[in-house]
């Protein structure tokens, strides 16, 4: 790979500019944004310039509800070899590509499992994907070579590529991404209206809790319009248990021995079961790192 055209400069595009212009890769930068575009070049991303001639990869760092649209739009200009996206939502893109027609041949879905609550190029990192995940969804009419492109793009970037059909990949999002921001933004939702002497008492615990609760509003609620059904099914499951725990502390605050024998069984229970599902994320983060 030699030259890379990454199209929208925000967090991901930025981060994976500057990754790649770490490699030696030559980067064309395109973005809408005349000040995010001068932004992103200021920080050595790449440059704004057209490519004289085909690029050897196209990455599309825009919104998900515009990646079907510019992939249909560069493909038509012959603007790349290969063709990949960064969005967070995979199956409603595939169907979108296929409804306008695009060469599914030179193209493949993509989504780097990496962010910061942070927004636009200057919160951009040449590190930001280093160790994560990156899952890639070819279909069947995507040519080897083209896979091979964007796993090389993975490589520059640090990255651990993952392959998976799109539907698999939506599910697994909507349980370890869009469910748990949904999550911080309902607790984070608490505090809005908080007296201050109660956010005085906020530690770490709630800030943990709270921090991706600051991501960007318009984004984020693109993402769940496109996962929704996935993220739908993991909440009613969240809901059972949220039921659950409101019945035993209700048990534990005012019932008798028989409620109160049933609320801490329940209460223990959940607890349990929280520390087993965070014991399952450290064990496989360190199996990767």
């Amino acid at each position: 790979m030699r030259t890379v055209l990454v199209a929208g400069v925000g967090l991901i595009g930025t981060s994976v500019a500057l990754a790649l212009r770490s490699q030696g890769i030559e980067v064309y930068l395109s973005d809408p944004d005349p000040k995010t575009l001068r932004t992103a070049v200021s920080l050595g991303a790449g440059r704004a310039d057209q490519p004289s001639e085909r690029v050897d990869l196209a990455v599309l760092a825009v919104p998900p509800e515009q990646v079907a649209g510019l992939l249909a739009q560069l493909q038509k200009q012959e603007t790349a070899i290969a063709y990949s996206d960064v969005a967070s939502v995979k199956l409603q893109l595939q169907n979108a590509v296929l409804l306008l027609g695009c060469d599914l041949s030179s193209y493949v879905g993509g989504h780097p499992l990496a962010g910061r609550e942070r927004s636009g190029p200057l919160a951009a990192r040449a590190d930001l994907f280093r160790g994560r995940p990156w899952v890639l969804t070819p279909t069947n009419d995507t040519q080897p070579v083209v896979l091979d492109q964007v796993l090389e793009l993975v490589a520059l970037c640090g990255a651990i590529p993952t392959v998976a059909d799109a539907a698999v990949h939506d599910r697994a999002v909507a349980l370890i991404s869009h469910m748990p921001h949904m999550m911080s933004s309902l607790v984070a939702s608490r505090l809005a209206e908080a007296d201050p002497f109660s956010l005085r008492l906020a530690g770490t615990g709630a800030r943990d809790m709270t921090r991706i609760a600051a991501g960007d509003v318009d984004l984020w609620t693109e993402i769940l319009t496109a996962n929704a059904a996935a993220i739908a099914e993991v909440m009613e499951q969240v809901n059972i248990e949220l039921s659950i725990a409101i019945k035993a502390m209700r048990a534990l605050a005012g019932g008798g021995q028989n409620k109160r024998a049933y609320g801490l069984r329940e209460l223990r229970r959940l607890l349990q079961r929280g520390v087993r599902g965070q014991a399952q994320i450290s064990r496989q983060t360190a199996a990767h790192y």
